[in-house]
């Protein structure tokens, strides 16, 4: 009987395997899915090795739990939908901004990052509106009004950016309107145009001729401005005291209670000073 239990157990997982492609060899490797062109987060190295802040992280996962660490590059639209299936990857890491509907999908470790929204644009085409806490130069929305915004396709810039040229409801049923929305015509703002990249390198080489101003995440911003010359970036603010924030964590398939708990435990040991120190090692600073 025991015999063919066993039999019966070696049928199972060999089905298993047949229709999932995780690691099946023995489970000795964590599959991380990711966008290799938000530096510093992940990027690709003069090697063409992915490297930046979430491989590091999740080399540290690999380390605590005797598993090798596999980074694949896909476009990040469709992270969220394949670390949900569960069929190729374990995990995504890729500057994932937590939302709502994307935890009715995979679970989220804990934050490990917070950003704002940035304007990357030609030098000299901007003004900068002002100065926040902390020396943070920014732009207001309405400078944006009636320019061609560039941002990578289902990044929280273009979350953003759709949300500000279209109308919406407040909690007492009136409607409200966009920062890029005209509230005389209910649409967005003659001129102002939604144009959606697979990467923000690539948006910035559309910078000028096909686009005005390019909306993306900050230290993507910081990055790439430092890497091409005649670009300027700046905060994006509804007001003063106002930015776009949102909060990084790693997307893990739903059930997957070990990995998520040991990345929640390195991103605790880690803390926000660990953290800061391996965006400042990969940004060159």
């Amino acid at each position: 009987m025991k015999k063919l239990i066993t039999v019966a157990a070696s049928a199972s997982l060999a089905a298993v395997c047949a229709l999932s492609a995780t690691a099946c060899s023995g489970n000795d490797t964590i599959e991380v899915d990711t966008n290799a062109f938000f530096a510093p987060f992940e990027y690709y190295d003069d090697n063409l090795n992915i490297v930046g802040v979430d491989v590091d992280i999740m080399e540290l996962v690999g380390k605590k739990l005797g598993k090798k660490v596999n980074f694949t590059n896909t476009e990040f639209d469709l992270i969220i939908d394949n670390v949900a299936s569960g069929k190729q990857f374990d995990c995504g890491a890729a500057g994932i901004t937590v939302t709502e509907e994307r935890k009715a999908q995979v679970d989220f470790s804990i934050p490990y990052y917070t950003s704002v929204q940035y304007v990357i644009y030609k030098t000299g085409e901007m003004t900068v509106d002002g100065t926040a806490t902390g020396d943070i130069s920014y732009i207001l929305w309405e400078q944006l009004q009636g320019k061609k915004i560039g941002v990578q396709r289902n990044t929280t810039g273009d979350i953003y950016v759709d949300g500000e040229m279209s109308t919406g409801e407040n909690e007492q049923g009136e409607t409200t309107y966009g920062a890029l929305c005209d509230p005389a015509t209910g649409e967005a703002y003659a001129g102002t145009e939604l144009v959606k990249y697979s990467s923000a390198p690539v948006a910035v080489s559309a910078l000028g001729s096909n686009i005005d101003v390019i909306v993306v995440d900050e230290l993507p911003a910081k990055y790439l401005v430092k890497q091409n010359s005649g670009l300027s970036c700046a905060a994006l603010y509804y007001d003063a005291e106002t930015a776009t924030e949102e909060e990084y964590a790693i997307c893990v398939t739903k059930g997957n209670t070990e990995l998520l708990n040991a990345i929640n435990e390195v991103l605790t040991e880690l803390g926000k000073n660990g953290v800061n120190e391996l965006v400042q090692e990969h940004l060159g600073l």
